[in-house]
Order: structure tokens, then sequence, then C-alpha cells
């Protein structure tokens, strides 16, 4: 890349699951001017969660747009630009207009899950070729679907105009009209049609899942030149990647003693391995950047239902004003007598159950409820973290980014149950900031504006007893289900 200059700024483009976002960074990490565009996903009672893909493409011009009048005349120092998306969104378009065949099928739709299901003897050799888990959660199967149930995409593949992949691929066409479509290495992986080791598409994996290769987009690495921004004035774009892999890197270089959690409508918990791949029986070996010069990996649990289960309780119960509330009911009951097992979007790691029956256990309370539900995402995330000691020196501190971070009382508890303090830095935002991280060229210095909350842990044997009881719970359902 060109010569930084002190004055240079640069633009983050995080499409997210409930918003697309701009943000402008300097090369000291601060913040100068943001935008962002809420986006609502279209759910339906049969594991189907998508996106119109013209109105989620219109908010990122829009918010691009937005973030650059903000800036005025100091727009003229914007000389990079990065976008950070959802990693396993996936789509189909024509290749000779660009125009898109069908929805943006998000990450947590499972609409594949028959094919996954059948495939489930495969699921060792899946698992060592991608570093991923047979899931419907993944892009093979919901584009393996796309060709059996949409006519016209059928008609596509067969008149030689059909494109399909990450959404990221779709996308960075789009925002730059660059021929041809191209895929970071990143976005591609979530396919599970990516080979690990040789980071490009896997001719078995694609005879295994049935998807023909030609309209795949060629991988190419996360950081290089992508084309130019069309609606912004030429500014170039340099990065392309997955929101969850630029979050990491929010706050400079990756510490391999931390454990890196991030939380949206899933929460991600990562420990760095730099350039190995750690593979483990129940965990994700996940690249997380990759450039002519170096590949990096982590390895990664995955909470279906963090912040999609707060949405769901909220549908469900009529509570409108939850994420208001909880912070108060949070502090007044730790150790929920309430249990909530939770199979919101199916089962992640370690247990990895795509129809996973999601219910209470115990008081009806509508406050007790909720906090079940805020401590069914920390016991999610603490039999990720146990399971990550059997593979790794355990950490000696845990840092959290994301919406849900802003929970005090989710802090508290990740803290009391880990045994292990937790910072949550003051910009929790991390996606954006990650992105800048890396287009300034990862600078030794890249402070925070202000430090952020340390979570001590303290003896919680209340706590502790919920744990065991909701962890029981779990795996008694889970038993049943194998026996029914």
């Amino acid at each position: 890349m060109d010569f930084i200059g002190a004055k240079d700024l640069f633009l983050a483009i995080d499409q997210g699951g409930h918003a697309s976002r701009a943000l402008v960074f300097d090369i000291e990490g601060n913040l100068r001017a943001a935008a962002w565009h809420d986006l609502h996903p279209q759910v339906s009672d049969d594991s189907r969660v998508e996106y119109e893909p013209g109105p989620l493409l219109a908010s990122l011009h829009d918010v691009v747009a937005e973030v650059l009048e903000k800036l005025g005349e100091d727009r003229r120092h914007v000389v990079r630009a990065g976008l950070a998306t959802q990693r396993a969104n996936v789509m189909c378009w024509d290749r000779l207009t660009g125009r898109a065949i069908g929805p943006v099928i998000s990450w947590q739709d499972r609409r594949g899950r028959e094919q996954v299901a059948a495939l489930a003897r495969h699921s060792k050799f899946v698992h060592a070729r991608t570093g991923l888990f047979l899931s419907p959660h993944y892009g093979a199967s919901k584009i393996h679907w796309c060709l059996e149930h949409l006519p016209e995409v059928l008609r596509a593949l067969q008149e030689d105009r059909l494109g399909y992949g990450p959404m990221a691929a779709w996308l960075t066409w789009q925002l730059t009209h660059r021929e041809p479509v191209v895929t970071d290495v990143v976005n591609a992986s979530r396919t599970q049609l990516l080979s690990l080791e040789r980071l490009d598409w896997d001719d078995a994996l694609l005879e295994l899942f049935d998807v023909p290769a030609e309209p795949l987009p060629r991988c190419v690495p996360n950081l290089r030149e992508f084309g130019r921004l069309s609606h912004a004035h030429d500014v170039p774009l340099h990065l392309v990647t997955g929101d969850q892999s630029a979050a990491l890197f929010a706050y400079g270089e990756l510490q391999p003693d931390t454990a890196y959690i991030n939380t949206g409508t899933g929460a991600f918990v990562s420990r760095p391995s730099g350039p190995a791949r750690l593979y483990g029986r129940r965990l994700l070996t996940s690249v997380i950047h990759h450039t002519d010069e170096q590949t990096e990996y982590v390895l990664e649990g995955t909470v279906n239902g963090a912040g999609a289960a707060l949405e769901w309780f909220a549908r469900r119960f009529e509570v409108p004003d939850l994420i208001q509330r909880l912070p108060a009911w949070l502090e007044e009951t730790v150790g929920s007598p309430s249990l909530f097992l939770n199979g919101v979007s199916g089962l992640g790691s370690p247990f990895w159950i795509a129809d996973f029956p999601t219910r209470f256990e115990g008081p009806a309370d509508l406050p007790l409820r909720a906090v079940a539900v805020v401590e069914s995402i920390v016991f999610l995330l603490g039999a990720n973290l146990a399971e990550m000691r059997k593979l790794a020196s355990p950490p000696e501190q845990i840092q959290i980014t994301g919406g849900l971070a802003h929970l005090d009382g989710l802090c508290r508890r990740l803290a009391d149950l880990s045994g292990l303090p937790v910072y949550r830095p003051r910009e929790c935002e991390a996606t954006a900031r990650g992105l800048a991280f890396l287009l300034a060229g990862r600078p030794r210095h890249w402070p925070e504006e202000s430090p952020g909350d340390w979570f001590q842990p303290q003896p919680n044997p209340a706590l502790q007893a919920t744990y065991h009881r909701w962890l029981a719970a779990m795996l008694g359902t889970m038993r049943k289900g194998k026996n029914a």
C-alpha cells in the first residue's frame, strides 16, 4: 500500500445483522464521523432469515454518502476504505448484469438443514478440510437449496450467467463496478466450500455439496486493491473481510493470552493462534486475515442465540424496551431460578445441534426469564471457554466488545463464571475500528480515546449453581433428542 500521511483518514464500512454503518477514523484511531442505517431481516417460522438485496445495498450507499458529508472538507483526506460483512451470508446474482437473483440468505438461516443431515457421515472430512462443522448456518447448503428451489437460479446456471457465493463478493462488485467478481478468503471460508490449507475452492467439497464451481468468484487475499468506491469520490477499497474477523483487531495486534469475545446477533469467542491452525473436536478453526505475506488463524466458538435470543424474547413477550429494562433486572437477580435452554437460531459450538427445542424451565416471572436469557448467553460462552482450555493454555483475561457488552450484568457474570478479569473498551463497536487498524497499516500506536472498564471475578456460588443446573438440563434435552 501507499505511504500513509498524518492527515490521512480511513473509511470503515460495516454491514451487520441489523444495521449498515460507515465510520471514519484517523491515523491515531480517533473516530471522526459516523453514520448508520437500520436494517430488519425477514424472519419466518420455518427457520428462514433473509434480506432484500436492493435495500441492503442502498443502505451502504446511504451511510457512505452521509459520513462523507459529515466530514465536510476533510473528506479529501480519506485515502482508503474497508468493508466488513456477515461472513456466512450468501446470495445468487446474474454475472452479466449484476442483478441479484433471489434474497440475501442470512447466516442464521437453516433452510439447508436436510442436506446437511444427509451428509452427517462426512462430518470429520468436512471439519478437516474447512475447519468448520457440518451446519446449515454455512453457505454451501444454502447455495444448494437455491439451485434446487429457485427456478431463475437454475435457468441462469443453464445459460452460463449465474454467479453465487458470499454476499461480500456481490457487494464489493456493486460498490466498485470492477470486473471480474472476486471474494476475499475470510468470507469465502464461511461457505464451507474452501480448503483451509490451500485457501481456495475445494473440488471434493463442491462435489459433496453438489455445488458447481463455475459460478463461484475467484478467491483473493483480504488486503488488496478491490477497486474504487464509485459513490465515494473514487476512494480505493483496500480491504474486504468478515465482521467478526475485523472486530478482533479493534485495539491493535492480537494478544495470545487474551480470549476475544464479540457480541451482536450472535456471540463469538476467539483465541489467536497466529499462523498455526489449531483443530478442536468441537470448536472452529477460522482464518481471520490473509495477505500475500501472511495468514492468521483463531480457534473460535460460536453462540448463535445472543442478541437474536433477546430479540426473540422481546417479540414473544411483547417487551419492546427490553434492553432498557435489562440492566435493573440483572442487578436484582444473580443466578436466576429460571433456566433458558437457548436454541435460538440453533446451537453452535460446542454442541452443534441445528434444531434444538428452545424453552424455559422454572418460575415464569418476566424479569427472571429475561435474566435467564442473558445468563444462557454467558453459559454458552462459558462452555466454549471450557472447551478451549482443552486445546490451548488458559487465557489470562477476556476482552468483550459488541452491542451486548454494554450490559454490566452480563460482563460481571462472565467474569464470575470464567474466573477471569473481563475488559470492556469504552468504544464497543469493534468491527469498524478493526477495519481502520488494518487499513492504517497496523500501526504500533493505536490507543483508545479513553480507558474502558474492568470486571474482576468474584466468588458467585449462586451463578455457578445455576450454570450446573442449566448444563444438566441442556445435556438431558440432547440425550432425549437422540433417543427420540
